[in-house]
């Protein structure tokens, strides 16, 4: 099981950082770090509001890979829906080069909702959009020289799309969050599918997961051809009891900025504790377990991404939970492979 980090690049107007430049150059050390100790992977997301720093991920994932050596560099998501294409692919092939081959892609329609006016685009319109440049991008992908017309972007007439990426397969992952057609459509198209999840129970995506794995059969797919990677709130600690204390208080806060109810801590830590709590918030020991239990209920997982961003904690907290996951989690997760 490959395991990561995922964030969004909190500003100085989240009430997390002061300085944006620093903020940015903490997010750097980080993921510097990450690949000194053994992370898989990193991801930065896409989001266009005050509160995020990551509307130009593809750039930071740029600086991100000059400074690293071995770990994979991936959105977090990629906003298809608002972007063209060609210049997604230009961007992540040229990434790919930056990086010697170690560019990814995961698209999806885009929580960020503010980027549909921003660019010119109706949120109504969000999923035929979606399916049309998700259609071209994969074509862009196969093809060198393409010939394509559609509804929401001009015609390509047999023109040729550079550069190319290092990689001769440059991995693409769909990102679903609840919406059953995503679900659908990445098991038909083949792709490897990320589960993000910002709270609930497994419970509660596992009838999604088997729809994936039940489209990618129809489509005439191997099971070890549908790969799930899970994308979920986490922080570790040295005890799980000094993850609660931390990580708590923030993402509280972040819930009720989201508009969803939060819940009293004595709420938070007995449905952390429970089976089927998706927050891998705890001690190294405790996240292994339940990271080997969360992929036995969602029927296999093969990624596993923290998202540390929404708890509010500082740089050192941040790069403390960091050296947890690659010095403790990791060796203990390969211990139950």
């Amino acid at each position: 099981m490959e395991i990561g980090i995922d964030t969004f690049v909190a500003s100085r107007n989240s009430g997390i950082v002061e300085n944006d430049e620093i903020a940015i150059s903490n997010l750097l050390e980080r993921i510097e770090f990450a690949d000194k100790i053994g992370l898989d992977l990193y991801g930065i997301g896409e989001h266009h509001n005050k509160y995020m720093l990551d509307s130009s991920h593809v750039v930071l994932l740029a600086a991100a890979a000059a400074r690293t050596k071995r770990i994979r560099l991936t959105s977090a998501v990629t906003g298809i829906s608002t972007a063209d294409p060609v210049r997604v692919f230009q961007d992540f092939a040229t990434l790919d080069l930056i990086s010697k081959g170690r560019a990814e892609l995961i698209v999806g329609r885009g929580a960020s909702v503010e980027a549909f006016p921003l660019f010119g685009f109706n949120m109504d319109d969000s999923a035929e959009i979606f399916t049309e440049k998700l259609g071209l991008l994969l074509h862009i992908f196969s093809n060198e020289t393409v010939t394509w017309s559609g509804k929401f972007r001009p015609a390509i007439d047999n023109v040729g799309i550079y550069p190319r990426p290092l990689q001769k397969s440059l991995p693409i992952w769909h990102a679903a969050l609840r919406t059953p057609a995503s679900f659908t459509r990445a098991g038909e198209l083949g792709l490897p599918l990320m589960l993000a999840i910002i709270d609930g129970q497994s419970s509660q995506f596992r009838p999604l997961l088997d729809l994936y794995k039940e489209a990618g059969r129809d489509a005439g797919l191997k099971k070890n051809q549908l790969k799930v990677g899970l994308h979920t709130m986490g922080y570790l600690a040295d005890t799980t009891e000094q993850a609660i204390e931390e990580f708590y208080p923030g993402w509280v806060q972040s819930m009720s900025k989201m508009h969803i109810t939060p819940k009293t801590k004595t709420r938070f830590e007995l449905d952390l504790k429970a089976k089927g709590s998706t927050l891998l918030v705890g001690s190294a020991e405790d996240v292994a377990e339940k990271i080997s239990r969360l992929s036995v209920e969602l029927g296999g997982i093969t990624r596993c991404c923290f998202q540390m961003d929404y708890a509010g904690l500082p740089h050192e907290k941040l790069l403390k939970s960091i050296d947890l996951i690659g010095n403790k989690l990791i060796p203990l997760i390969k211990s139950r492979s």
